[in-house]
């Protein structure tokens, strides 16, 4: 537990709890206001929508800036800033929403968009916080293909249908978090940056995820200088790795160092229209548990600078 009070007192977070993962309604198994001091919000506080910029936040957390329709211009340089942006009360005239946002934001970098995902959730648990990246691959009349893609560099989550109790949303810039973890954590840190995993290995076995193990490290780096820091609840040891055991108890280690940010990380609302931007690489979302009906769909994206 060391390494886990390391952190939190890395951020100033010593009120943390230290319990171990709670149940997710699934955002991220394989297939998305501003409180001071990074306080909750009650249900019934929701942010501003003019397009401020969010006050300076302690430790990782992040708030995205919100975008009004008339300022989308300034969304990408804002992405490119914090991490993550929310675009408010998107609409796009009867077309996709979702798409549309992509290039928006994206423009010529725009790549490969993989097929969107509704989710629905009913008195839905916390959703702990992840980036979103998978391996599904298909075959359409011959022609192989992938439906997710472990290298998906942005995200974009359209709330559909707000929860009339919670759910309230929650991200951090996971490479100001790895960065921490050098005076935090020094051991967790020379793992996630210099071990090799079984990213999806504990999904073995699910129709379209790849029989070949997807190695990789927590931490790398592409061709094109980008820093993507993972957080995925796949990762295992690979088969009959020697240092199996060892492997095993740094991902717990990571896990509860994640999941102890989470009660303090400031919290921000998304309303009906509302889309969430991420960098995929670089920041990780998650979200409370809520009463009642919540319904977002999601697309992921490659854009040029992807691997």
């Amino acid at each position: 537990m060391r390494g886990v009070r390391g952190v939190r007192e890395a951020y100033g977070m010593s009120d943390l709890r230290l319990d171990g993962a709670r149940r997710s309604d699934g955002e991220h198994l394989p297939g998305g206001d501003h409180p001071s001091d990074g306080g909750r919000l009650s249900d019934g506080d929701h942010p501003s929508a003019d397009g401020r910029r969010p006050d300076a936040v302690p430790g990782p957390g992040i708030v995205p800036p919100r975008v009004p329709p008339e300022r989308v211009d300034d969304a990408p340089a804002l992405l490119a800033e914090h991490g993550a942006v929310v675009l408010s009360a998107y609409e796009a005239g009867g077309a996709d929403p979702l798409t549309l946002a992509a290039a928006r934001v994206l423009g010529a970098r725009l790549r490969e968009l993989y097929p969107q995902r509704l989710r629905t959730s009913r008195d839905g648990g916390p959703v702990h916080l992840h980036a979103d990246s998978f391996d599904v691959r298909v075959d359409v009349g011959g022609v192989p293909g992938r439906r997710r893609h472990p290298d998906e560099d942005h995200v974009f989550v359209r709330c559909e249908r707000p929860a009339p109790s919670g759910g309230h949303s929650f991200a951090v810039d996971a490479g100001r978090f790895v960065d921490g973890l050098a005076a935090a954590d020094p051991e967790l840190a020379d793992f996630l940056t210099g071990c090799d995993v079984d990213l999806y290995g504990a999904w073995a076995g699910l129709r379209g995820l790849p029989a070949t193990p997807h190695v990789g490290r927590h931490v790398e780096w592409t061709r094109t200088g980008r820093r993507i820091v993972r957080r995925t609840d796949g990762a295992v040891p690979l088969h009959r790795d020697p240092q199996a055991e060892h492997i095993t108890a740094m991902l717990d280690r990571f896990t509860r160092a994640v999941h102890g940010l989470e009660d303090a990380l400031p919290r921000f609302w998304l309303g009906a229209g509302d889309i969430l931007v991420l960098d995929n690489y670089r920041c990780w979302h998650g979200r409370d548990g809520h009463t009642g009906e919540r319904t977002v769909r999601i697309l992921t994206v490659r854009s040029t600078e992807a691997r």
